[in-house]
């Protein structure tokens, strides 16, 4: 059983933990606010800051929201590089930059470290349930290494590429999700506007070509009005930021991907940043002047 830190336990976090925890292994952990009593009650060791859960720990898993977010827990006074020896690993599961990524990956090697960028997909439900995809960007041995850890965690484990590779991964992901959301969400606007029933759409839609996960899951949503949090529109536009910064630094344009981040900058400017992504739809909606339902 291994020694292993975890610094960042929100909603996907406290559960990744857990897994690890369940498993048999030591479990040193660092958060901002109260570590949640599920983990110390199951015996994880809480530190007080994120350079004691380096010291302590072989394996060291950060997942904090967003860039700057991973610098400060990387490379703050008493941030994780202030308390790594050489020979550890460590392993940011955040959704962050892919450029920064090479960056923090190159200054934790230079201290005879290995760095791995392994973001996720699959939402609160898929950390709770262990089924997580993970998208891994290192050396294969640092991967060989942690892919025990990382099974805890998710079921779609895959090595990318080297540092960075993962991270761009997942923006990938998050462009193919945002574009799908504004497909599903015209295509049920405009039948709903045509006087169909949306749901009876939505059913049919689902046996032929055009079905996909999104189509079950989010176009449900539309349809019933359902838009409680699941992956808010916050997150997801930060994911496009991401996105779109790196398309620029590349000299590469992406039209699409812009269209839906606006279309998630409307509803946030109409109260909606807290919305679940698939609220996407209620900025078209908006536009004609008319909600998937409305008879």
């Amino acid at each position: 059983m291994a020694q292993i830190g975890f610094i960042g336990l929100g909603i996907m976090g406290t559960p990744m933990a857990g897994h690890i925890l369940a498993a048999g292994h030591s479990l040193h952990t660092f958060t901002i606010g109260e570590t949640p009593a599920s983990l110390v009650e199951a015996g994880a060791h809480v530190c007080e800051c994120a350079k004691d859960v380096a010291w302590r720990s072989d394996i060291i898993f950060v997942m904090v929201p967003d860039t700057p977010h991973v610098e400060d827990v990387l490379f703050s006074a008493n941030g994780v590089a202030a308390g790594l020896t050489k020979g550890k690993t460590v392993v940011d599961m955040s959704s962050i930059s892919p450029v920064a990524t090479k960056g923090f990956a190159k200054r934790i090697n230079a201290l005879g470290c290995e760095y791995l960028d392994a973001p996720v997909s699959g939402g609160e439900v898929g950390a709770k349930a262990a089924s997580l995809t993970i998208m891994v960007g290192g050396s294969n041995e640092a991967f060989m290494r942690v892919k025990p850890l990382f099974e805890l965690m998710g079921k779609n484990i895959t090595l990318v590429g080297g540092n960075g590779d993962g991270q761009i991964t997942k923006v990938a992901n998050q462009i193919i999700v945002a574009l799908t959301i504004e497909a599903v969400g015209e295509a049920l606007l405009l039948a709903a506007k045509a006087g169909a029933d949306a749901g009876k759409v939505r059913e049919a839609l689902m046996g032929g070509f055009a079905n996909s996960r999104i189509l079950e899951v989010h176009g449900e949503r539309m349809v019933k009005r359902s838009f409680n949090p699941g992956f808010r529109i916050e997150l997801h536009q930060k994911d496009l930021n991401l996105a779109l910064t790196t398309a620029r630094q590349l000299g590469v344009s992406l039209p699409n991907t812009a269209a839906a981040q606006e279309l998630f900058n409307s509803c946030a400017a109409h109260g909606g940043a807290g919305w679940d992504h698939s609220a996407m739809v209620r900025a078209l909606e908006l536009m004609a002047n008319f909600e998937i339902g409305q008879r």
